[in-house]
Formats: structure tokens, sequence, C-alpha cells
């Protein structure tokens, strides 16, 4: 059936939504929803709906990048240079020990390799590689990125996208490989890099300083930015995948890397969904032979990074669970494989046997490594009971949970202009109250005079809910909404109130509210308390007439000019704490 680009990118949205209900019905992953749904559309062993499969892979490439985008903004480049060396070595040994592992396992199941065929060579090579897509999704999904086995794992896939990308630069040559390409292409990263570094160290943070207000615009300039190093890095014979790492990497620094990445998220899960969709639509047609050996080929894998990579963590002094962790998290092929074998077929490399096994091989590692990476905290937890010894109730603590970032105490959603007097308030009499304060606001300069007062804060639009999660208010004390419906745009209190509730459900939350009629419905939708500024205004100023009918207004004039001229409380917010290009409830 031929359609236009449209109409196929619509059909594998709605097949990979169904089947993504059926998963989620049967408690399944969606990425096996998703792939199910390819399956189905293709040829091989669906309905052959559509025909022309590079269209849609070219557009879920673009999922790819902005998710290397997105593991950039999120990467800790300090810690992830502190695990360097160890990385790097471990890196080395799983990816040279898998090819020797291939080779043995291959030769022993009997495949040939000549001088026109490197049937063994590529399955090896191609068995060495882990996915970055499934693996970073799964773990961004379980906010594991920034763990310690999260980096670890993020290195070595790193390591192996740089052994991927010396085998394609000599690839085209490879019975007389050019040693000066591979120079020539590591000399490429590193002028990417450097010039990467060096444009945001000293043009781009007086762009984004200018456009800070306008949260559309940044978004913009951020996918641009993405979209320029990627598009240069291909240029000059790196990835598309690498030079979006790169840019991601260059910026995660910035104050506004949390905001970028709650907005691109959306953007990057809707092209996520349709690389799946693609990776279904290639599997080909099973037989009993092709799926026993694809099995044997996807139960390799997991044995490969066990034999590899936990024996070099364990004598690089890392702990057994890391290593465990670290094994499971990579125990998938890549779909850097795919594009490898698939070029080797053009090239005249391997049969076209081997492009379909790797294929389905890519297909059922991606299916069962999902699996393991979702159950793998009870997995690892079991393994190091049996080794260690120890009681189950002894090893929930320790094993079982990954070390969490301390809770917040009080987090302020916006720093409006009632936040100003409030701070002062806790300056002067509760000084030590201030160490337990988080403020998410978009305006940087308030960031910046709240960071010379020593208070805790980021960069966020909180109209966005996925700003919220990035900015890790699960666990706060209490958290405050201080700005009423008539200056939020684009959210309300209420859908704040719900958004805060669903994210952390045990913290106490503070909102405002113009009305009485819209503090009920806070209240009914489990706000703790509900301010009503035009109440309070009331009572104040029934409290200043009540005082003129006693006293006069001399006491209370006073009492404010001592306030205002000798003790006055600082404005450290000028304007409203809201997105300019939002429309007004």
């Amino acid at each position: 059936m031929q359609m236009n680009l449209l109409t196929g990118i619509a059909v594998s949205i709605i097949f990979a939504t169904l089947s993504a209900l059926v998963a989620k019905r049967f408690k399944q992953p969606l990425i096996l929803g998703y792939i199910i749904g390819g399956v189905l559309l293709g040829h091989n062993m669906g309905f052959g709906i559509i025909s022309d499969e590079g269209s849609i892979e070219m557009i879920s490439e673009i999922g790819l990048i902005l998710l290397l985008f997105i593991i950039g903004l999120e990467i800790n480049v300090t810690k992830l240079l502190d695990a360097g060396k160890m990385v790097g070595i471990a890196g080395t040994v799983q990816f040279f020990g898998s090819i020797l592992l291939g080779y043995g396992f291959f030769h022993y199941l009997g495949f040939s390799s000549g001088m026109t065929k490197f049937n063994i060579g590529y399955l090896a090579l191609a068995l060495s590689l882990s996915s970055t897509m499934i693996v970073v999704k799964l773990l961004h999904d379980q906010h594991e990125i920034d763990s310690h086995s999260g980096r670890v794992t993020l290195g070595i896939l790193i390591f192996q996208d740089i052994w991927a990308i010396i085998f394609l630069t000599i690839q085209p040559n490879l019975l007389n490989p050019e040693i000066i390409g591979i120079f020539n292409s590591f000399l490429s990263a590193m002028g990417l890099l450097f010039s990467c570094f060096l444009i945001s160290k000293h043009i781009l943070p007086k762009l984004y300083t200018f456009i800070a207000k306008s949260p559309e615009l940044m978004l913009i300039t951020s996918i641009s930015w993405c979209f320029l190093i990627s598009g240069t890095a291909n240029a000059v014979g790196l990835s598309k995948e690498m030079g979006a790492l790169i840019a991601g990497l260059s910026i995660a620094a910035f104050p506004y890397s949390i905001d970028v990445i709650a907005k691109i998220t959306g953007i990057r899960d809707f092209f996520i969904t349709l690389f799946f969709v693609s990776l279904g639509l290639r599997a080909p047609s099973l037989t009993p032979t092709l799926a026993i050996f694809a099995l044997s080929l996807t139960a390799f894998v997991l044995a490969s990074r066990l034999l590899t990579l936990l024996p070099a963590l364990l004598t690089l002094k890392l702990d057994l669970r890391t290593g465990l962790l670290t094994s499971i998290n990579l125990s998938q092929v890549s779909e850097f494989s795919m594009v490898i074998v698939t070029l080797g077929f053009s090239y005249g490399h391997v049969s076209e046997e081997v492009v379909q096994i790797i294929i389905l091989s890519l297909v059922l590692s991606s299916i069962l490594s999902t699996y393991l990476i979702l159950a793998k905290e009870h997995l690892v937890g079991w393994v190091v009971w049996q080794v260690k010894g120890l009681s189950r109730h002894d090893s929930g603590k320790p094993y079982l949970h990954a070390p969490k970032e301390a809770k917040k105490g009080i987090v302020l959603l916006g720093f409006f202009k009632e936040a100003s007097p409030f701070l002062h308030r806790i300056k002067e009499e509760m000084p030590t109250l201030k160490d337990q304060l988080f403020v998410i606001d978009f305006n940087p300069q308030t960031l910046a005079i709240l960071k010379k007062h020593e208070v805790a804060c980021v960069y966020g639009d909180i109209a966005h809910p996925e700003t919220l999660r990035h900015a890790g208010i699960e666990g706060a004390n209490l958290i405050i909404s201080t700005i009423s419906d008539s200056f939020l745009q684009g959210t309300s209190n209420l859908k704040l109130l719900k958004q805060v509730k669903m994210l952390s459900p045990e913290s106490r939350v503070i909102v405002t509210s113009d009305s009485l009629h819209g503090a009920r419905a806070l209240y009914n939708s489990g706000a703790d308390y509900v301010l009503l500024p035009r109440h309070l205004y009331a009572r104040h100023l029934f409290d200043i007439v009540q005082t003129y009918l006693v006293n006069g207004l001399d006491v209370s004039r006073e009492s404010q000019i001592l306030d205002i001229f000798e003790n006055p409380v600082p404005e450290y917010r000028p304007t409203t704490a809201v997105p300019k290009y939002s429309v007004p409830k």
C-alpha cells in the first residue's frame, strides 16, 4: 500500500498507540507495544500497510538526536570526568572482550568467514554494542540517569559509540584500512567539542540571558543549537547523534537546562515512538531456525556483558551491585549494529542472513532487556544477598534502592512580589529557615538576586509539569504558590495543586485564590491551606480602621513608617513570574 509521509506517520502513531494500550492493559512495557505496532504494519509478519519504511526511519532518527541532546543536558560532566579512567578501561575491556567471545561463539556455531565475507567479524562487532536509545529512555523514565550505575552505563555507551565510529571510518576499505581516516575522525570530534565549549563559554550565555524571559524562544534556540551541531558533526564525518550529545554537554551547566529538558521531552517522545515502530517494521519473517538463533544471540549478549564488564568493574574497585546493574543495563543489541551490518551487506562483506539475524536480535533483545532493566533492582538484590549471605531484611535497604537526593524543605513555585517580604521575614526572624528554601522561577534577574542572597533556586517555567519533576520537588515538606490565577498564565493554582499532588503526594501544599469559590475548589482538591489576598487585605484594612476609631491613625502610621524607612523590605521581584507567550486565563 503506497501512502505519503504524513499518512505513514499517522498510521504508525495510531498502531503504536493501540498496541501500547494493550501492553498497558496487561502491565507490559510500552516499548513492547510500539514494536508490535510496527510489526503489524510491516510486510514481513504484518498486514503490509506501510511499504516505505525509509521515510519513517528518517523521521524516527530525529527522536534519537533529541534523546542524545537531552542526555548531554543531563550529564554531570564533572562526575563523568571523575569516572573517566574507570569508564575508559571498563568500556575498552567490554568492547574487545565481547568481540573475542563473539568470535569463539560463532565459530562454535559453524559460521563461515572468508576474504569477501566477514560474517563472524560483523556479528561479533554488532553484538558488542548496546542500544543508546533503549538504555537511556529506560534510565530516564526510572530517574537513574545521574545515579552511579547510570553514569557508568552512559560512559560505556559513549565509548561504544566511539569504537563504532572508528569502525565506520575503516569499513568502506575494510581490506585496506587507512590510519589517516581514523586520525581525521578523532581530530574532527575534538575540534567540534572544543568549538562548542568555546561558543558556550563566550557567546551562548549572553544570548540565553537576552532570551531568558521568553521560554518559547529559549526552547527554539536550544533545539536550533542541537540541530546545528548535529548537522555540523555529520558534515565533518561524525555521527549526527554524537553531535547532538556534544551540543547538550556544551550547555548542560547553564541554569536553563532543566527547563529546556522539560519542554523537549514531549517532542522527543513522539519521535522515539516512531523509532520503535520502524524497528518493528524491519523485523524479518520469523522461522523456527531464525527464532532459535536470535534467542541464542540475545542470551549471548547478556552473558558477554556479565563476563566482560563485571570482572572489569570489580577489579576497578566498584561494588558488586553497580557492576551487575551496569551489565544488565547494557544487555541488548544496538541500533548502531543494524546500521553497521546493513552497510556491510551493501559493501558485500556479509550475507543477507546476517542482516536478518541482527535485526531480529535487536527486536528480541530490546524486549527482553526492557523486562530485565525494569526488574533489575530485585534481581541484583537477590544476587547480592546470595553472594554476601545477607538476610533479605538487611539487603532491602542498601541494595534494593538507589541513593536519592536529599528532600527539599520549602519550595516556592514562582517568586512573585508577595514572596519578597516573606523571604525578608525569614531572614529577619528565622534565618535558619532560609537554608530550606528552594525557588523555581523563570526570571534570570530574580534568580541572580536570590543566588546572591544564598537562596537555592533553579530556572524553570512552573506552568510545565516536566519542569516540576526535573526540578526534584518530590518529597518536599512544603510547596507554596503565592501567585493568584489573575497573574498566572498557561496554568492555574488548581492545575499546579493537582500536578504537585501527583508528583509528591506526601508534601503539604499552600496555594492562592482570588475568590471564595476558587478556595473551595482548591480545598476540595486537597490543598492544605489557601491564601486569599483580598481577604487578607480586607482583614488588615479592618484592623487599621478599628485602630483608628480607638486611637486614631498615628500608631498604625508610625509603625508602617518605621518599616518603610528604617527597616525596608527589599524588592526582589519587580515583574510577574509567568511566561509572556501564554494566554491569560
